[in-house]
């Protein structure tokens, strides 16, 4: 992965931008698989969000049988503890940097933008956030797990000590399993985050209600 040329999807607003969503995939998905949320989310016609929406770079996945997918790191484990490859996480937090650095020299203050992710995607939204050295909007982490499994990431920033946090996730979600998202919510309260969980009846997936708690959150960080 060469920093700086993660291809993407950009979403404007109707007037410029003066926030930005980057929203990641997950595993072998594609920031094309996202982009259509955006009107689903039914937010004000004057919003001033930028959504970002990358491509993971392909490569191999060692759980896959070593099949060449998009992804923001290998998996060569289904253990928890084991499941992310961290060399590939901090590869891929390098490349989230360069995004936001993209937002911040055109204007938009780090306090004003979110990560979002899905699954992997998620992985990363809470990994970069939680170690980002500026204030970031807010971590929106859906499905997900931490990239340490049962720990936080090390050199947590102090400057996202105090973010909001959004964690959604799938009561039935057999690929990443409930119990892994709420072992991400014990330790991010247990060390003072403001972090809110919800529970869905859904799978490894999204669904509308999600979609509109997503969009009053988004209201509440961003435009109110």
């Amino acid at each position: 992965m060469t920093l700086n040329t993660l291809q993407r999807i950009t979403i404007e607003p109707n007037s410029t931008a003066t926030s930005a969503v980057i929203w990641l995939h997950g595993l072998g998905d594609s920031g094309a698989g996202f982009s259509p949320i955006v009107p689903i989310l039914k937010l004000p016609k004057d919003h001033q969000i930028r959504f970002i929406f990358p491509h993971a770079p392909e490569q191999a996945i060692t759980i896959n049988q070593g099949h060449v997918t998009r992804s923001w790191y290998d998996i060569k484990s289904m253990e928890l503890t084991k499941r992310a490859d961290l060399n590939g996480v901090l590869e891929s937090e390098q490349a989230i940097h360069a995004l936001i650095q993209e937002q911040l020299d055109d204007g938009i203050a780090s306090e004003k933008i979110v990560l979002a992710g899905f699954s992997q995607g998620g992985v990363m939204s809470l990994f970069t956030g939680l170690r980002y050295p500026q204030k970031l909007a807010g971590i929106l982490a859906m499905s997900c797990y931490l990239a340490h499994g049962d720990k936080l990431p090390p050199d947590l920033s102090s400057a996202n000590s105090q973010t909001a946090i959004l964690q959604q996730h799938g009561e039935q979600d057999q690929v990443v399993l409930h119990s892994a998202g709420k072992i991400a919510n014990k330790l991010l309260l247990e060390n003072g985050y403001q972090t809110e969980w919800k529970s869905y009846s859904m799978q490894h997936t999204l669904i509308a209600s999600q979609l509109t708690d997503i969009a009053k959150w988004l209201k509440t960080i961003l435009i109110e």
